[in-house]
């Protein structure tokens, strides 16, 4: 399985700036998909998410952007949307086909340069980049900064990055997942228990210090709204609007087991689900299996993410 890229008429592309660690990750889907989404973050930052309301007259989007920078990444939506109309892709007018491209940052301004972020070029060469071949994962596009484990300051953290995973379901359905893994707190493997990566007991140390034990005991600092998981599930069967946003509702369960705390205040986490084919298949079980492949995406987001930035990965 490649990941994203196995639901047909899907291709993703990476822009990474290895040097200031940001980056972006363009989703597209000339073809229009059906979309919804679902922020349980309490500091999101995005850009179109309107048009994924399912009372908005737009049927279809045409791509995704994932960037870092905080909000000054959300400029290289604009060089998605540059790029799709000059490949004549968009929604028709009278005047001029318009692309809808929704986009959605996180926050890696404290690894790295902070002072150079994804522009309008960055997303314009996303966008080129793109490919139905087996999604790029680990510290590459908006994962390139990505961080984990933020309790006790970036000093404490450890390196986050981009995964990608499809599940097949009788009849040729997939369900895939996206997720760029930029969380404030722990990422836990749900069939141990174990912390995998996250907060340290010290900048020397491997040793986790648990976020959510942090927390409950009382621990005092100023925490900075500098995090999120930006996730992505997409499959082939066909959709509606409505429909498509109690996918990425319900598949908020993947986050949920995975990242320890999730929907923080601090954490702009939220789920774009995409609709790109026409075969019929139960919303409820596209949103338990789109809950399974997220909670594979977040896992595999920090397994392949190398050391960067002086912080350590688990990528060998």
């Amino acid at each position: 399985m490649k990941g994203l890229t196995d639901i047909p008429g899907i291709r993703v592309g990476h822009a990474s700036d290895f040097d200031a660690l940001t980056g972006c990750t363009v989703i597209l889907c000339e073809e229009g998909a059906v979309a919804g989404c679902d922020i349980g973050g309490g500091a999101s930052g995005t850009t179109e998410f309107d048009v994924m309301n399912p009372q908005h007259v737009t049927p279809f989007i045409h791509g995704v952007t994932l960037a870092g920078g905080s909000a000054f990444g959300l400029e290289a939506v604009s060089g998605v949307r540059r790029f799709l109309e000059h490949k004549g892709v968009g929604f028709p007018t009278a005047y001029a086909k318009i692309p809808i491209v929704p986009g959605a940052i996180l926050f890696d301004l404290g690894i790295g340069k902070p002072g150079i972020r994804p522009t309008r070029e960055t997303g314009e060469s996303a966008a080129a980049a793109a490919s139905d071949k087996a999604v790029q994962e680990g510290c590459v596009g908006a994962g390139t900064g990505a961080t984990v484990g933020k309790a006790y300051g970036m000093e404490r953290a450890m390196k986050g990055g981009l995964g990608s995973f499809t599940i097949e379901l009788p009849g040729g359905i997939l369900v895939s997942a996206l997720a760029v893994v930029n969380a404030f707190g722990d990422v836990v493997d749900p069939n141990t228990g174990k912390i995998i990566a996250g907060s340290r007991m010290s900048a020397k140390s491997l040793e986790f210090a648990n976020s959510v034990k942090a927390l409950q005991g009382g621990i005092e600092r100023g925490f900075g709204r500098s995090n999120t998981t930006l996730c992505v599930v997409a499959t082939n069967a066909r959709l509606s609007k409505v429909e498509a946003t109690q996918v990425a509702r319900m598949a908020q369960g993947g986050l949920y087991r995975t990242v320890r705390p999730a929907h923080t205040t601090f954490d702009g986490d939220l789920v774009i689900a995409l609709s790109s084919g026409a075969k019929k298949a139960s919303v409820n079980v596209l949103g338990i299996t789109a809950a399974d492949a997220l909670a594979e995406a977040i896992l595999r987001g920090v397994k392949e993410a190398k050391s960067m930035g002086g912080l350590p990965g688990l990528k060998k």
